[in-house]
């Protein structure tokens, strides 16, 4: 009897049930005091919860005698480093609302932000310092820029002066002021369709998104993470920062996202979520790997794959395996697929997901078959990043799942998804219009995804409720899917835009794989590799041919691309094309390539 009331007073103190993330926050540290927080790659920088703790306390005093207090905003402009976690949560304890800024921001967009959210105060490295203060310029409000790195210019403050300078400061008196209904960050959209709105997010939003998603994934006692998504992005924030505080996950930076696999081996993550893009190149990488065998492991290899997809299929299609198909593919992922899971870096994955886009399902079904069950998750910032997720040993490949624990969903009659639940935001900050226009009457949330729902009660998201295109001929398509099936059907293609909407039939811009096509290039023969000299070679464009009459094959004969035209060069996140989470910018897209497109249909 003692035993169990020992161990539900420990449960009652636990970082999950607290009420605000700061709270939360001295909880982990406390319990966890010894073990490492957050490191970097081979263990070059580590501190633990303690440690942190510390430091953090040290922040928050000097942060408050600037005059950083409760209900206040922060900028911060940090890549993926201890930095960040540190003034973030130093911040926090202040009651304050610290905001992350997109590192592709230019000075102009650093500016809007920041006005709009009313910070006084902006913490930034070395890197982002010349953005910063050309915004500063029309930013008569913005009293302090802290430097975490470096020698601070005139005019800005190092981080190292700010520290320590209030050693009096009572931070737990502080963080006991903090309600759950208190903004704990803000989000600002990607601004594809108009300037970015800062979506505003409470304590109760993310302690909720959390306790969620610990329902589905049974993280262990010593969970790892790799934070490497911008944290300007509601997924970084939640799985990658809030995460860890509330369930003591051990968090490796890396700095920069483009390296994330080459950090895998190293951590080997309990957990790793990560947009399509970097799935589709992962399969892009093993494939090539694979084709550079020689012809008896090569053969053997693809053999085993093509066993280990008809075997998903079949489990997906509610059919039975034969025994002769289970037993070869048991024996490929004994010899075969084991040693790639350890290569890669995730034999000791609890869960893997994928999200912020639609993913080709022949993606999905090539990492079920090598053992590794990739299962698609939707949210929004408006949801803390929480909506629907296909659940462990339940996975539906082409659904993004059922209702995450704790969350409501219903369509509209035109079946927009409604959402309703504790993981919604309290609003836009200084729009109190688009807040009204995002709920219905009674308080639901309109996401603008499109979605059906099968008879298990499985979400799928058909396309935004913008982008769905209608044809000449009033055909509705959904580009996402068009797109991804493109993709899918080629790894020379890196990126895709499908144009049809108003138009007689549907082209596209393709845009070459920077790292596949150069690659392939070379064992063609083909002495210039650069990615403008590719986009008007013919034997690459022939590749691409090949690759959308695959995709053709698949889609139905008005979805089907007419014609294509390859772009000189590569769409970045954060670019003029891309968002910083490599979402398309419609409309910049469809206003910069006019006059392609136009050449397209005049053909």
């Amino acid at each position: 009897m003692d035993g169990a009331v020992t161990e539900l007073a420990a449960r009652e103190q636990s970082a999950v049930n607290a009420t605000t993330l700061a709270e939360a926050f001295r909880r982990t540290a406390a319990e966890r005091a010894d073990e490492v927080a957050i490191r970097t790659k081979g263990d070059a920088f580590t501190i633990t919860w303690g440690e942190l703790r510390a430091r953090v306390d040290a922040l928050a005093g000097g942060l408050a005698k600037l005059g950083l207090g409760r209900g206040e905003t922060i900028a911060l402009m940090l890549s993926n480093s201890p930095e960040f976690h540190l003034c973030d949560i130093a911040a926090m304890m202040l009651g304050a609302t610290p905001f992350s800024i997109y590192n592709t921001y230019a000075s102009n967009q650093i500016e809007y932000v920041v006005a709009d959210a009313g910070a006084r105060v902006l913490i930034c490295e070395q890197q982002f310092l010349a953005q910063v203060l050309e915004a500063r310029h029309g930013l008569p409000d913005l009293e302090h820029v802290i430097v975490v790195d470096g020698e601070p210019p005139q005019g800005t403050i190092a981080l190292s002066d700010v520290e320590g300078t209030n050693p009096g400061f009572d931070v737990d008196g502080s963080v006991a002021q903090i309600t759950a209904s208190d903004v704990l960050t803000l989000i600002y959209t990607s601004g594809t369709t108009g300037p970015p709105k800062g979506v505003q997010l409470i304590h109760r939003n993310l302690l909720a998104a959390c306790e969620g998603l610990e329902e589905l994934i049974d993280l262990p006692r010593d969970g790892r993470v790799i934070s490497w998504l911008p944290a300007a992005h509601v997924a970084e924030r939640n799985a990658h920062h809030y995460l860890p505080i509330v369930y003591g996950l051990q968090i490796t930076c890396c700095e920069d996202p483009r390296q994330v696999l080459s950090y895998l081996p190293e951590v080997r993550p309990s957990w790793f979520f990560a947009v399509p893009r970097i799935w589709e190149k992962l399969k892009a990488g093993l494939e090539t790997m694979i084709a550079g065998q020689p012809d008896e492991q090569r053969e053997a290899m693809l053999a085993a794959i093509a066993a280990g997809v008809r075997k998903v299929r079949l489990e997906q299609a509610g059919e039975p395996v034969p025994a002769d198909l289970a037993e070869q593919v048991a024996k490929a992922d004994a010899e075969m697929f084991a040693g790639l899971r350890e290569m890669l870096g995730l034999d000791q994955v609890e869960a893997i997901n994928v999200g912020a886009a639609p993913t080709p399902v022949e993606v999905l079904e090539f990492f079920h078959a090598i053992g590794l069950p990739l299962a698609e998750l939707w949210g929004m910032s408006e949801t803390c990043g929480a909506g629907s997720v296909n659940p462990t040993g339940k996975i539906k490949i082409g659904t993004v799942g059922p209702p995450a624990p704790g969350v409501q969903i219903k369509l509209d009659a035109d079946g927009e998804v409604l959402v309703k639940s504790d993981v919604v935001m309290l609003g836009y900050r200084n729009l109190p219009d688009k807040t009204a226009e995002a709920f219905t009457e009674d308080g639901w949330l309109r996401t603008g995804d499109i979605g059906v729902f099968d008879d298990d009660g499985y979400l799928t998201i058909v396309d935004r409720k913008k982008e769905i295109i209608i044809n000449a001929a009033g055909k509705n398509m959904s580009p996402a899917n068009i797109e991804a099936a493109l993709k899918s059907a080629s790894p020379l293609i890196g990126q895709a835009c499908c144009i049809g909407d108003r138009r007689p039939f549907n082209t596209a811009l393709i845009v070459l794989d920077p790292d596949f096509a150069p690659a392939w290039a070379t064992q063609q023969g083909i002495e210039d590799t650069s990615l403008a000299s590719l986009a008007r070679d013919e034997r690459v464009r022939a590749m691409v041919q090949a690759g959308v009459d695959e995709a053709n094959a698949k889609l139905a004969k008005v979805e089907q691309i007419k014609r294509f035209s390859i772009i000189e060069g590569d769409w970045l996140p954060g670019g003029e094309e891309l968002t910083p989470t490599m979402k398309l910018k419609r409309k910049p897209i469809a206003e910069r390539y006019a006059d392609v497109i136009e050449g397209m249909y005049a053909r």
